[in-house]
């Protein structure tokens, strides 16, 4: 069996003996090739060509940043029986896409664990999301390279004038607040520092107490069928439970979301720090069940665009990829096959 494995080199936790005690492992039973990222949307270039060269298997070994490069790339074109396999070994600071599948934390033990499903021809087919945001301020290169017209026909999106070119996400989407919080810790990440739980709580309390937006909310929900609902300063769209980890902790706004299903979407209107104190407390519960004035759950859904009446940051899979005054998310469901 053929196998490429697309590397990140700068991921937080794969160091170069990481990565060959991975690829020793893997060889003793798997054909195969490495390939290492050397710029932002490396790993969807590598992951397109798979498709073409007939791979039988693609494993990312990196963060979810490495995972949603190489979702594009094989999905460029669309689902299809083109598309080889997904597996995942963690080798970023969160891996809440690994998480999600399943996988042990520890690279090693993820790396037999793969095998493991190999032997057994353990595969299963997932959601994932579509995004396109409109009014961007900036055209990343990682939008440009994995052109998905042919994934949004798929998922049953028209052309739409002022709206992006769609791009795959695997677990989260959103626009504004967690988009703000990501975009303060991808700073200090380019000054030197380590990304930590620590760093993202000093950050999320410094963005809610010190910021603007939630004093002064500008998103608006928009559902097929229903009134726009305004007044939001934070949207998270989920496609897997937990949204996302501090840590060992799990943080979990969206209980609901799952792979088996359509996206999963938790907002906040005006809240006050006591409030938003509360919620905190409930999304790390065991069985987190947040409500109250202000917060609006939605389950199962299969398309939902928010706007913004000025600009707010938006992430896909935890990367800040600028601001915009629109994001616009859709649900494709068995769009992948991965190594469960």
């Amino acid at each position: 069996m053929r196998a490429l494995v697309v590397a990140n080199p700068a991921a937080t936790t794969t160091s170069r003996g990481v990565r060959d005690r991975v690829l020793t492992t893997l060889t003793d039973e798997l054909q195969v090739e490495l390939a290492e990222t050397t710029h932002r949307g490396h790993g969807s270039e590598l992951a397109r060509k798979a498709c073409a060269d007939g791979v039988d298997v693609v494993l990312a070994l990196g963060g979810d940043g490495t995972v949603n490069e190489v979702v594009n790339g094989l999905l460029h074109d669309g689902p299809g029986g083109h598309v080889p396999p997904l597996a995942v070994v963690p080798g970023g600071s969160t891996n809440v896409f690994s998480r999600a599948l399943g996988r042990s934390r520890d690279p090693l033990a993820a790396t037999r664990e793969v095998l493991d499903s190999l032997r057994a021809g353990r595969t299963r087919r997932i959601s994932l999301g579509t995004a396109s945001v409109r009014g961007a301020s900036t055209a990343p290169a990682r939008l440009s390279d994995p052109v998905l017209a042919q994934a949004a026909a798929d998922a049953g999106a028209a052309a739409h004038p002022g709206w992006s070119e769609p791009r795959w996400f695997a677990f989260s989407a959103g626009l504004g607040f967690d988009a703000d919080v990501i975009g303060r810790v991808e700073a200090h990440r380019a000054r030197g520092f380590r990304s930590t739980g620590l760093l993202y709580v000093v950050e999320a309390t410094s963005a809610f107490v010190l910021g603007r937006e939630r004093r002064d909310p500008a998103i608006s929900a928009h559902l097929p069928g229903s009134p726009p609902l305004d007044g939001l300063f934070l949207c998270l769209v989920s496609n897997v439970s937990p949204w996302t980890y501090l840590g060992a902790h799990a943080v979990n706004p969206t209980p609901d979301a799952t792979f088996d299903s359509g996206l999963d979407v938790f907002a906040l209107g005006r809240t006050g720090v006591l409030r938003m104190l509360h919620h905190v407390r409930e999304v790390f519960a065991a069985r987190p069940d947040v409500r109250g004035d202000g917060v609006h759950r939605w389950h199962d859904l299969d398309e939902l665009t928010l706007t913004a009446r000025r600009p707010q940051g938006w992430q896909l899979d935890g990367d800040h990829l600028g601001t915009a005054t629109g994001l616009r998310v859709r649900n494709v469901p068995s769009a992948l096959t991965v190594v469960a």
